[in-house]
């Protein structure tokens, strides 16, 4: 064993990162990762900082730009980012925001009231991530321009000339250094984060442009509702059967905390309900969502007990779980200090906000019921109907492990485990049809890869009750092999027991092999979301083309790869030969393996959930009963090639 020598440990070892340098040496403690989802992040701590002067009542205009160059605009009308001399730092206010961390506004709660950025290092860390910052800002009559590159100052702020008018414009350029996987903006993934924040926001007008995209139609969407929420919860349910001629809405405030909710039921059988705390998507829920779920279930009880809605001798009982099948809602509420669990701010903290949300949301739902009796009694059987299916899918559930038990193991039968019993090095390849099954089975590293060749088409879970999916086998296979259960709650679904950090799903690169994929997609996202949401579900991409030239054989992933190669061949006269793979089945385990299974040369898609609310959308428009919308889907994205989630 080595023997310490402190001598080599010294004060000359310590290192000290001023300013942004901490923030380029750890991008990841500040944004997440530096991926697409991270680069998308820097957009979104920009616009937080709009959205903060619109909530603070000074701003009802953002304009949002993607420029030709690959950098981005933000643009408001605000009160302009200070220009002053900061009194302890010396230096403009402005400069003061840019390149310190933990400075800002947002501590001062006589400026801002509530805020989504609460940790004061957004716009500063987008700052030191870029490789070019501009901020100009129009205040006191003048135009203010200072710049920056890696976060360093490039040249002091400066007065450009006058201006009639008040704001804030934002350009940067993301650091290809420190985003090397894509510094390119997703048209898309940003439509989601504007409409979404356009809704929780209905004084506000949120225009976003892409100045890369050519075709008008395509290059503009402008942003505003009304309606808030309501129009949020309308647009959910765009492509769902509803119960009610418009949602329930719902607002007030107690202890200081503004609540608002709509609701509205629908005739899917999963909860949608989307929580937000200052414009913060609380993916994982917390305190308000608690208050939330109370309101509503002693709510819709208290008003069927009072009326005999619900039989007495019924031998079914009726769980929280049941009066959320079907409902879409979103709940949103204003903390003035909102205590986070965990610097992504997924789940709120606050005890206090519970109270206020069940008290708020249970008088005002109760009067609702009371005003509505027509709308009350179909709530209240759909809710019956619900605990019939979830006391069909528990004897289900019980048959499966019946099943799994007599079969010997617990595991399905057509399961090629791997011998590695560790998840975290554990994967598995879920893989359409028998004869890919079989040559992946044959192709891949048995010490940790698991194959699970799946038949035919597994039942679309959007329109099927939770009994009806246990019965398909297909689906069976999938729970046990994972071994995690399936459903919403805690008991029927433990995280905790998956036996993959790895599951991949390998289809054929057609229009089955897509069909398949998005529906097993679905039903990860409907009923083992948390799979989805921690990043365990990856795509698998087998090549398209196989290109042979003598003894040389080279693949093609698309037809871009395709045509560089055949360049490159017709360059040196060489004669080759292209064949199109039809499916994974032509492909030999040797090919398999070194094209769609090697880690060291495969690609794999992570799936992740850029929005929930955009995701629930997606879902509900290709899985949905309604054809209509669909086919206007396809019509409208049938020039892109992959679908972000």
């Amino acid at each position: 064993m080595a023997k310490n020598k402190s001598s080599d440990y010294k004060a000359s070892n310590i290192q000290v990162l001023e300013g942004l340098e901490a923030v380029r040496k750890r991008p990841a403690m500040y944004i997440g990762d530096v991926g697409q989802r991270g680069l998308h992040h820097l957009i979104n701590e920009v616009v937080d900082n709009s959205i903060d002067e619109a909530l603070a009542g000074h701003c009802d205009h953002i304009i949002v730009k993607i420029n030709k160059d690959g950098s981005l605009t933000v643009e408001d009308n605000g009160r302009g980012i200070p220009v002053d001399t900061h009194e302890k730092m010396g230096i403009p206010a402005v400069e003061v925001v840019l390149t310190k961390l933990h400075a800002g506004g947002k501590f001062d709660k006589d400026t801002y009231k509530v805020s989504g950025g609460l940790h004061g290092v957004g716009v500063s860390c987008v700052n030191g991530l870029s490789s070019h910052f501009k901020a100009e800002i129009h205040r006191d009559g003048k135009i203010h321009v200072m710049e920056f590159v890696h976060g360093g100052t490039l040249n002091p702020l400066e007065v450009v000339g006058d201006t009639d008018k008040t704001g804030t414009i934002i350009t940067f350029t993301p650091d290809e250094t420190i985003f090397t996987q894509t510094t390119e903006f997703k048209f898309n993934i940003i439509a989601d984060r504007m409409r979404e924040l356009a809704f929780l926001n209905p004084a506000i007008t949120v225009e976003l442009i892409d100045e890369r995209e050519e075709d008008e139609e395509l290059n503009k969407e402008i942003f505003h509702y009304e309606g808030g929420v309501k129009d949020f919860v309308q647009y959910l349910d765009e492509n769902r059967e509803t119960m009610m001629s418009t949602p329930i809405y719902i607002s007030g405030e107690l202890e200081d905390v503004p609540v608002e909710v709509a609701i509205q039921y629908n005739n899917s059988y999963s909860e949608n309900v989307h929580s937000y705390v200052n414009n913060i998507n609380t993916r994982e829920g917390g305190t308000h969502v608690s208050g939330f779920r109370r309101a509503l279930t002693r709510s819709l009880k208290t008003y069927a007990d009072s009326n005999r809605l619900i039989k007495s001798n019924s031998s079914i009982s009726i769980s929280g779980e049941d009066f959320r099948e079907g409902i879409t809602a979103v709940l949103n509420v204003k903390v003035p200090e909102p205590q986070f669990e965990g610097q992504t701010k997924t789940k709120l903290g606050n005890s206090e906000v519970q109270s206020a949300v069940e008290i708020v949301v249970y008088d005002q739902l109760k009067e609702y019921l009371e005003q509505h009796p027509k709308v009350a009694k179909k709530i209240i059987n759909k809710v019956v109907l619900a605990a019939e299916a979830r006391e069909a899918a528990r004897k289900a559930r019980q048959l499966v492990k019946r099943k799994s038990i007599m079969s010997g193991g617990g595991l399905p039968g057509k399961l090629a485990d791997c011998s590695i019993k560790d998840p975290e090095h554990s994967e598995v390849y879920l893989v359409e049809g028998d004869s890919a099954g079989g040559s992946a089975k044959m192709g891949r590293n048995r010490s940790f890869q698991a194959i699970l060749p799946l038949r035919g088409k597994i039942l679309n879970v959007e329109k099927a009750k939770i009994n009806r999916i246990l019965e398909n086998k297909e689906i069976q296979a999938m729970i046990t092999a994972l071994g995690t259960g399936v459903g919403h709650g805690e008991e029927d679904f433990e995280l905790e027991k998956l036996r993959y950090h790895k599951i991949i799903i390998m289809t054929d690169a057609d229009v089955d092999g897509s069909h398949i994929r998005t529906l097993l997609l679905t039903f990860f996202y409907r009923y083992m979301r948390p799979l989805v949401e921690q990043g365990f579900i990856y795509i698998a991409t087998p090549p398209l083309y196989r290109i042979t030239a003598g003894k040389t054989l080279e693949y093609a992933w698309d037809d871009d790869s395709r045509d560089k190669i055949l360049k490159e061949l017709k360059k040196s006269r060489r004669k080759f030969d292209v064949s199109r793979y039809k499916g994974l089945g032509e492909m030999n385990p040797e090919q398999l393996w070194e094209t769609t299974m090697d880690p060291e040369t495969r690609t794999l898609q992570q799936v992740t959930i850029e929005s929930a609310a955009g995701a629930d959308k997606l879902f509900s428009t290709l899985m949905g009963g309604d054809v209509e919308p669909r086919r206007a889907f396809i019509e409208r994205n049938a020039k892109y090639a992959t679908l972000d989630i």
